[in-house]
């Protein structure tokens, strides 16, 4: 039950979102869009408490509680930061605002990004740990809760590759191509008979 409400918190974050950019630019109403964009996070309170109904009723603690967490955590994370990105997009493409920039591409500019989105992992992998701790403490069994520690420890390998893979744009930044020196044309003389 909780791999299916995984995956439709999942379609119905896309939905939302369609939905609330829809209203936003095509109907032009900035107001109701808004307020559907801000329903978003209705579907990880609702994830949330049905995986802690879950616990409750006795299920085994396992990897479907674990990837529960690991979502919440993703979408804490990066779920604003894709909501505005989206926003950005749709409001050139539907409401003919001037084409967002994109993210730097060089220097230590392009790093600090790359900093900025991998905080967004941090913040995601606080957030699973912090629940999957609360669920381990909820279940009280040690000896069934091995696999929620295993997630915990998913959540901060890939916090950690994420923080090195962003440290390697600071270490070793991305230099601009050098712009290619143009001579100057000689003017033409043309003779005269």
């Amino acid at each position: 039950m909780v791999v299916t409400l995984i995956v439709v918190c999942e379609v119905g974050f896309w939905v939302l979102l369609a939905a609330g950019l829809a209203t936003r630019y095509l109907l032009k109403m900035p107001r109701t869009g808004a307020a559907l964009l801000l329903c978003e996070p209705l579907l990880e309170v609702v994830l949330l408490v049905v995986t802690a109904m879950d616990l409750r009723n006795g299920a085994e603690p396992s990897w479907k509680h674990g990837l529960a967490a690991l979502y919440i955590g993703y979408t804490v994370g990066h779920g604003h930061r894709t909501v505005k990105w989206l926003d950005g997009h749709a409001a050139h493409r539907l409401g003919g605002a001037p084409r967002p920039a994109g993210p730097p591409r060089y220097g230590m500019a392009r790093a600090r990004h790359e900093g900025r989105i991998w905080l967004g992992t941090l913040v995601g992998a606080v957030t699973a740990t912090v629940l999957l701790w609360l669920a381990i403490l909820y279940v009280g069994d040690a000896s069934r809760t091995g696999s929620l520690e295993g997630w915990m420890y998913a959540a901060w390998r890939t916090a950690g590759i994420h923080g090195l893979i962003a440290l390697s744009y600071a270490i070793w930044p991305r230099k601009a191509p050098d712009e290619p020196v143009t001579k100057e044309r000689e003017p033409v003389r043309v003779e005269r008979p």
